[in-house]
């Protein structure tokens, strides 16, 4: 029939969406698409609640097993820190997104550091608690 989706593609993922709660929304929102410069898509906010969303390019999902997270965090860190969630960016420069992030209010938790990949990758606890990675992949 005309206009009906197949099964795989009305499965099929469009978008993947990471929804923050945070305490202090101005501070997210200041942090997050201002000194982040993560482009506002949309602002659903009424005078009751408030709600932008944010685009931050490409999104994959990384699973990762105990040992592995553990790795992770043993070579950005130097100990075991992440929680069950870390968000991570691919950036142009992450030690300097890193420096103006900590201007902004992140914490370094580690880095910069060249990864067994190759990567260079930059540890921060956000001002909300959020970890974040950010990742500059070397020119190949």
């Amino acid at each position: 029939m005309g206009g009906e989706a197949t099964s795989d593609e009305a499965a099929a993922v469009r978008e993947l969406r990471i929804a923050l709660t945070v305490e202090n929304f101005d501070a997210a929102l200041a942090f997050y698409r201002d000194t982040l410069a993560l482009p506002q898509v949309a602002d659903w906010s009424s005078s009751e609640r408030r709600v932008v969303l944010l685009e931050a390019g490409r999104a994959t999902i990384e699973l990762f097993d105990e040992a592995q997270a553990a790795l992770v965090d043993e070579i950005e860190v130097g100990r075991r820190v992440a929680g069950p969630v870390r968000i991570a960016l691919e950036v142009g420069d992450s030690a300097a997104v890193a420096a103006t992030l900590e201007e902004a209010g992140a914490t370094l938790l580690g880095g910069p550091v060249e990864t067994p990949w190759r990567d260079l990758n930059v540890r921060l606890k956000a001002p909300d608690g959020m970890q974040l990675t950010l990742f500059t992949v070397p020119d190949h």
